[in-house]
């Protein structure tokens, strides 16, 4: 099977064929960079980060570049707010951005352009925009005229005659249409502003991407993501600049993530319910939240909670439970000489490859490639390899595993980590969600190794259950007793 992807502009699944080859132009909008962003805002580069990695598994060279958008009204205002330059708040912000960024251990863009670097290029496509009779000046703003570009609304399948002017925020009467969009504004007082041949000012939203686009890109792009509240106004106004500007398609696959929910509701300031990236990570793990959003098909919505949260720890815990055990084997057989894989496991793993492989190249299915490698997960646990210390083929197959488990999932940034590290990690967070109380813990064990030492195994089972009620799981050993919290 080949790559098929879901094109919002055709509403199907489509066969993925690039526009040159083996060469795919991807392009994702970026943040609006005057504050921290929320788990909703990272689900794309989390997403993402997945398909960039799968199409280079497949044989693509992918040339990625993801945005900031440092000219924003937000961003003035956040600056005037502060008494500073508008450039020192969208750099604080990219620099806190990307501090999050390398916590997820996502892996680097080829391009993130700005808009302040790419003032000369809006400039460019504007002008020739009103060359192109596409857009008219007025007063020194600029506007496109959306009654010049036919294809207009084929994106987000909305028509003009159903679209209410009189909803619009104050429609401007200058505008020849009133769903005419602003492609550059002149810049009031306290705002930064840029020479153009229609006076100072600044861009409007949309054409920043579509001049960066072609600043990196040239005419035309393979893949452009995003999240879906962007396929109107700002994808559909895109593809209006970029055919009106050239003619050439501006872009051959739209894929749009969907919403992340909280508890049932969707994120929004005004209920207080947005919870950032940087706390969620620093709260749980940023593990968890990898497995949360990839756990869920990107077009799905998806819905964080608790319940979520912890299906989520539990899940992660058992991958790095068996890679933990693999390495702890590995170093205890350091003498003990590789054989050949298991054919029975060989077969297991094959078989996940292409599970994989399929969930993948259909829409980029990531619940599926996590429900194939926890078949692999199981299998490994039920043939007990571990336990068999002195087979070499046991060493080879338990290799394999461990290799196999960490590439698939160095495909969703996840597993690269030292197992038992992560373990307690994930542990802690579950002590603070379930509010155990550690001190106790203890407590119970002591008296519960003397019930045992003084052979009172009625006693020592008591506390045993008093622990369980506590969701805490208690392993006994030659060499002693620890404990888990349940997962």
């Amino acid at each position: 099977m080949s790559l098929k992807v879901y094109n919002t502009l055709s509403r199907e699944k489509e066969a993925f064929k690039p526009l040159q080859d083996e060469h795919v132009k991807m392009y994702v909008c970026g943040p609006t960079v005057y504050g921290l962003l929320h788990i909703g805002n990272f689900r794309g580069p989390i997403f993402y980060n997945l398909v960039r990695n799968w199409l280079e598994k497949s044989g693509y060279q992918v040339s990625y570049a993801y945005n900031y958008t440092d000219v924003d009204d937000k961003i003035i205002k956040k600056a005037n707010e502060e008494g500073v330059e508008s450039s020192t708040i969208s750099e604080r912000y990219i620099q806190e951005f990307q501090k999050d960024f390398q916590a997820l251990r996502l892996r680097k863009h080829d391009y993130n352009p700005k808009v302040t670097e790419t003032m000369e290029q809006i400039i460019d496509v504007v002008d020739q925009l009103i060359k192109n009779d596409h857009a008219y000046v007025i007063d020194g703003e600029v506007f496109y005229s959306i009654d010049k570009f036919s294809d207009y609304g084929k994106l987000s399948k909305k028509k003009l005659d159903d679209l209410n002017a009189g909803q619009r925020v104050d429609v401007d009467t200058r505008k020849k249409n009133p769903h005419d969009f602003v492609l550059w504004k002149p810049s009031k007082q306290g705002e930064p502003s840029w020479d153009s041949p229609w006076g100072k000012g600044r861009p409007g939203w949309h054409i920043e991407c579509t001049a960066m686009i072609r600043k990196i890109f040239g005419n035309s792009i393979d893949i452009h993501g995003g999240g879906v509240d962007l396929i109107f106004p700002h994808h559909e106004n895109e593809i209006a600049q970029g055919e009106g500007h050239c003619s050439d398609i501006y872009c051959k696959y739209w894929i749009h993530n969907n919403f992340i929910n909280l508890n049932d509701e969707k994120m929004s300031k005004s209920l207080g319910n947005i919870i950032s990236t940087r706390e969620f990570i620093e709260t749980y793990h940023p593990e968890v939240l990898k497995y949360v959003i990839l756990s869920s098909h990107y077009r799905s919505l998806l819905n964080v909670n608790e319940e979520k949260i912890e299906q989520s720890i539990t899940a992660l815990s058992r991958f790095y439970k068996s890679l933990e055990g693999s390495e702890q084997y590995l170093k205890e057989t350091a003498d003990l000489k590789e054989g050949s894989i298991l054919k029975n496991f060989k077969e297991v793993l094959s078989q996940a490859d292409k599970k994989i492989k399929t969930a993948l190249d259909d829409d980029f299915n990531t619940g599926e490639m996590f429900s194939a490698m926890f078949e692999v997960v199981r299998n490994f646990n039920a043939q007990n390899f571990i336990k068999k210390k002195k087979d070499p083929n046991a060493k080879a197959s338990i290799l394999a595993f461990s290799s196999w488990l960490k590439e698939w999932g160095q495909m969703s940034a996840l597993f690269q980590d030292e197992p038992r590290k992560i373990l307690k990690e994930l542990d802690q967070v579950l002590i603070k969600m379930k509010k155990i109380d550690t001190q106790r813990v203890h407590e119970l064990l002591e008296k519960r190794n003397q019930a045992r030492s003084d052979k009172n195994w009625e006693l020592s089972d008591q506390y045993r259950d008093e622990l369980l009620a506590m969701d805490i799981e208690i392993n006994d050993s030659p060499t002693g007793t620890t404990w888990e919290v349940k997962k």
